[in-house]
């Protein structure tokens, strides 16, 4: 009896995308519910040592094309000049570096001129900086540890250093100032907000002292901010995300909403890779959490 010979394995769907999560922050929030460490020079260490043994088994397993990297957090740039080389090094030699774009999470008190110009030497181009108001007094009551000033610097020196710049916001804070909030990030220059309503989470230090956030708190901020930045240009292409035009949108942010396959690195990773589930792409949370 012949047998016919098997059709040949179609090889795996090219991934474009990657997202690395680095958890340490130089505080925690009191509305955050992410996964965030407070740093120690040994987490650290390992944390980039597992992150290398990730990369090098997600290469090994795919084919891997980027369009976009996306440092998100936490707070990557909380790393030192010389984790975030390592971390850098470490990911171009497994993954390679994104074509189209490469994003890293920034927070305002992390911001220096020397900084963000190793940064962008670095190949970063896009800063996502944590800007959350330009109002001290509701950055106080998100327990940020920077003020207005250091905000609006950090965004200064990065457009100065060439990044574009988004910048994120919350709404939905009680006595907030948002048509000043928003006249100020979009005076600074950047070419992309992010706006979020402030979302109580269980277990976080808010939820534990009972602060509540008033429905006609969130839809005030909901509507003002579309119609703020929508007066000043921006167009809404996301539920949360504006940019000045197309070319300002995050190509990363746009390959999960149009379902687009992307790596998931780090303790808080998340990604979507190829298979057949129901039909549908295989799409899970990090498949290498043993490793953390």
């Amino acid at each position: 009896m012949t047998v016919a010979p098997l059709p040949p394995v179609k090889p795996p769907a090219t991934i474009r995308h990657a997202y690395v999560h680095v958890p340490f922050c130089p505080s925690i929030c009191p509305y955050c519910d992410f996964h965030v460490l407070e740093r120690r020079g040994d987490l650290v260490e390992r944390y980039l040592a597992r992150i290398g043994q990730e990369a090098e088994t997600l290469a090994k397993q795919y084919d891997i094309q980027l369009d976009t990297l996306y440092l998100g957090g936490g707070t990557p740039s909380f790393l030192r000049e010389g984790e975030m080389e390592a971390l850098v090094a470490s990911l171009r030699r497994w993954l390679g570096w994104g074509r189209l774009e490469n994003t890293l999470e920034v927070n305002p008190g992390t911001v220096s001129p020397g900084r963000a110009a190793h940064w962008r030497s670095l190949g970063f181009d896009r800063a996502s900086v944590g800007v959350q108001s330009l109002d001290d007094a509701t950055l106080r009551f998100l327990g940020r540890q920077h003020d207005a000033q250091a905000a609006r610097e950090a965004v200064t020196q990065l457009v100065q250093a060439g990044f574009r710049v988004s910048g994120d916001l919350i709404t939905a804070v009680a006595g907030q100032p948002l048509e000043s909030d928003i006249a100020g990030l979009l005076s600074l220059g950047v070419e992309h907000v992010s706006a979020y309503t402030l979302t109580i989470e269980p277990g976080t230090p808010f939820a534990r002292q009972g602060v509540v956030v008033r429905e006609e708190d969130e839809e005030r901020g909901f509507q003002q901010t579309e119609a703020l930045l929508t007066a000043a240009g921006f167009e809404r292409y996301e539920i949360s995300n504006y940019a000045s035009g197309l070319a300002a949108q995050s190509r990363h942010n746009r390959a999960y909403w149009t379902g687009e396959y992307f790596l998931g690195l780090g303790p808080g990773g998340a990604g979507s890779y190829p298979g057949n589930v129901d039909g549908q792409p295989f799409r899970r949370t990090n498949p290498h959490l043993h490793q953390w």
